[in-house]
């Protein structure tokens, strides 16, 4: 037998305390647990264990369905990758817009002020268009 004082000292989630548990059983060690007076060895104790698998389940099953809907609602809304996290990139039009304002010699950091863009988006289509010589310098 395995004792533990308390149930969070376990696991991080849920689902890691199950996973233990598990592992445990398997192995033929019971718990027992002294604040929430679990005991594995029981029937009630055991009775208990495949509640909280059952509740492990359902919170993998929520944190999924809460995933892809991130990614759902990123994709509508135009991310490159779909993650959740995450600009749209620029359009041809605003990468020209920040191209014209660094050839008027605008700075860095005014360009994304005044485009309300990210410095280093500004840095990056700077860097293209430097490295890419069939792009030209600044549209007119």
């Amino acid at each position: 037998m395995v004792a533990a004082w308390s149930v969070d000292r376990l696991g991080r989630s849920l689902r890691d305390l199950v996973s233990l548990l598990s592992d445990l059983q398997a192995k033929g060690v019971d718990l027992f647990l002294v604040q929430q007076g679990l005991d594995t060895s029981t029937p009630s104790g055991r009775a208990m264990f495949q509640m909280l698998g059952v509740f492990s389940e359902f919170e993998a099953a929520m944190i999924r369905d809460r995933v892809r809907a991130g990614g759902a609602r990123a994709r509508r809304n135009g991310t490159k990758s779909g993650k959740p996290i995450g600009r749209p990139r620029l359009n041809k039009d605003q990468e020209a817009a920040v191209q014209k304002l660094l050839g008027n010699g605008m700075g860095i950091l005014k360009v994304a002020k005044t485009l309300k863009i990210g410095t280093g988006t500004v840095c990056r289509i700077s860097s293209e268009f430097r490295n890419d010589p069939s792009r030209s310098r600044a549209p007119q």
